[in-house]
Formats: C-alpha cells, structure tokens, sequence
C-alpha cells in the first residue's frame, strides 16, 4: 500500500513555516490520540501516521530529502520512515514531545542533560570621593561571595570518584506525570533537577561544589563615574553549584558629598563668598578648582547671586571626551564684627549715598516702590 503524501497527513502546504507544520502535528495528534479515540484501530494508524509525517518535516535534513526524492528517500531503513515508531517509544512519550514544552518540560524526548544553574549575580556598593570618581582610581575590594570547592575542583565530589547519572530521570533533571491525556514534568525529587546523584560528597564542600570565601579583587575605575554608574566584573559573582558557571559582580558606584562642589552631570557648582568693597569696587579674586586655584575677575558692581562660568573646569565625560563646567556663583558676605571706627565709616557712607538711594540701590528701590504700590491698590 502506497503511502500518502506527508503534507498532505498533516494538511499544510510544502512551503509551510516549521512552527505551521508543529501546530498542525498537535492539532491531529491531539485528534487521534489512544486515550481519546478508545482504542479504536483506524484512528491508531492515523495517528502513527500523522507522527511520521512530523517527524520527516519538522527535520530540516530529512524534510530536504523527502522534497527531492519523495519516500524512496526512507526506504530500506535509510532514514527509518516506516520505523518511525521503533526504538520503544510508545504512544505517552510521543504525547510528551508534544506538550512538553507547555508544562515546563523540554529536556525529554530531545535528549538533552539538565540545564546548570548558573551562579547569582551580586553587587556592591562601593563609596568614591569626587577626586576619586573624576580623576579614576584602581582600587581593591573584597566581596563575601561563594568561590569553587579546590579539592573537588568544583564538581561536589570526593577526590578521585565522580556523580553518577541519576537512576529515576536517567539524567534529565525531570519527571513526567501522566494522568490520561494531559502530561506534565516536574523538577527529579531524587536529583534536584541536576541529572546526577553524588554518592561520596566532598568533605569541604559537601557535595555544592562552591564554599563561601571573602574574594580580593582589582576593580578600575574608569574617570567621570558618577553616582548610580555600573561597573561589570564578569564571571566574579558567586560560583554556580556542582561546576556551573559563575554570575557576574556589578561594582555600583556612589559618590559621597563634597564640601566645596556640587556636581550635576558634568558640571560642577559651587558658592564663592566675596567682600562687600569687592563687588562694588571690582578686582581679582581665587576660586578653586579640582586642579587647583585659578583667578576669576569680578566686574565692579556685581550683584550677590551672579553666576560665572569657567570652561572645562568641570568633569569629562565617562562616555564621550565631552568636558562640563566650572559654575561659580558669588556671595556678597556681610562684615561682621566691625569696631568702632569701621562702623561709623560705614554709617557716613550711608549718609553720602542716602540721598541718592535709586541711583546707587536700584534694586532696593524698585522693590520697596513695588510695596508701596501693593499697598495704595488694597485701599482703593
């Protein structure tokens, strides 16, 4: 009896997508299954029918010679196309390829060994001054972490013995749970999903692979870091169970406070106190810098508050060559502790200027002018 063409068993074009000939496979499956048709003969065919189409298409190499040569490709065991259900796979494992990936499962049926869970990431916060994060700095940390076991050289066994694979998942770190038609996997109880059984644990670390250890290690730190920036150590997080690879350490970098500078990005400010005599008068004063004093000219009548600006005295840039600013913003101070002869000097100043107060205080002017005004319009 000759065979039906396979796309036509599974009802899809010969150009179909691998994910529209896997849907049409669950589809007919799910059909067809024993435990949905009774027992019913014709219908057992059809379904091992239907799976030896799948099993052709859904193989790119195997699709690729079907496309060419049709059946004859399979014939006298070349590819086991009638065979298709030799080996000893019955009907629960061939259902199990089909919904294994729904319920978690995957690693029976495709032969794969247990995934090795890799070790935790890890972080530390490590504190900068604003010299340290500007200019960069190599500098030395020590991290509490897991490390690899050195006498089982991280394998969680005894010298010179070896885990064996576990005997209730043969390795595949999961269980299938069959009642009727629906079947779901479940972590190995007696392996802990890792495939194998150690019968002789190594004594230091007893049977994990890893014990925990404080970690010296170098970190550079690169100039311009700032406050929440991450530095990535790879493979210096904790060391994974039983030889798994390790996870990664990301260095967080905080920037403690500066007694003269505020940073904003790239850009540093601060405040700058002047004299009275100073700012009306103009000169040439130091202001510093996070490379040194440098002389910033006053203008004669400047006004507390004013802010001036000083190129590239500011922070460059961790990712570009970009360099921010120097902010400076003058404060006028008020002489304290005037004796005397110092306040009466001050007082006849007052008494030289007082009739003149717009011209030489405009901004007081304008203000208590403002006031007077507020006040005349809330009694009209």
């Amino acid at each position: 009896m000759s065979k039906r063409d396979y796309y036509e068993v599974l009802g899809v074009s010969k150009d179909a997508a691998e994910r529209d000939i896997k849907k049409a496979y669950k589809r007919l499956a799910m059909k067809y299954h024993p435990d949905r048709t009774q027992g019913d003969k014709s219908k057992e065919e059809q379904f091992k029918e239907v799976k030896e189409a799948y099993e052709i298409l859904n193989n790119d190499q195997k699709r690729a010679a079907y496309d060419q040569y049709g059946h004859a490709a399979f014939e006298q065991g070349g590819h086991g196309g009638g065979g298709g259900f030799g080996g000893g796979q019955d009907f629960g494992d061939a259902f199990g390829d089909i919904f294994g990936d729904i319920f978690g499962g995957g690693g029976r049926g495709r032969g794969g060994q247990s995934r090795q869970r890799r070790g935790s990431d890890l972080r530390y916060n490590l504190d900068l001054s604003l010299e340290e994060a500007v200019k960069g700095k190599t500098l030395e940390i020590k991290v509490p972490t897991f490390v690899s076991c050195d006498p089982c050289d991280g394998s969680g066994a005894k010298k010179g013995t070896s885990a064996k694979t576990c005997s209730t998942c043969h390795g595949h770190g999961q269980v299938q749970m069959r009642q009727g038609l629906f079947a779901v996997q479940q972590t190995c109880p007696t392996c802990s999903g890792q495939g194998k059984v150690i019968s002789d644990p190594c004594t230091s670390c007893r049977g994990k692979g890893r014990v925990e250890k404080n970690k010296t290690l170098s970190v550079k730190i690169p100039p311009g870091v700032d406050t929440g920036d991450r530095i990535r150590l790879s493979g210096e997080g904790e060391a994974g169970e039983h030889g798994a690879p390790a996870g990664d350490l990301y260095v967080q970098a905080n920037v403690r406070d500066h007694k003269i500078f505020v940073r904003d990005e790239n850009h540093l400010f601060c405040e700058v106190p002047i004299s009275f005599t100073t700012a009306a008068l103009g000169g040439d004063i130091e202001v510093p810098t996070l490379e040194g004093k440098v002389k910033l000219k006053i203008p004669k009548e400047t006004q507390t508050g004013k802010m001036f600006r000083l190129r590239g005295k500011g922070v460059k840039s961790v990712r570009s060559h970009s360099v921010g600013d120097l902010m400076c913003k003058v404060v006028i101070e008020t002489p304290v502790s005037l004796s005397g002869d110092q306040a009466d000097l001050l007082r006849q100043l007052e008494e030289k200027m007082g009739k003149s107060t717009s011209k030489h205080s405009p901004k007081e002017t304008g203000f208590f002018d403002g006031v007077k005004k507020f006040f005349d319009d809330l009694k009209s």
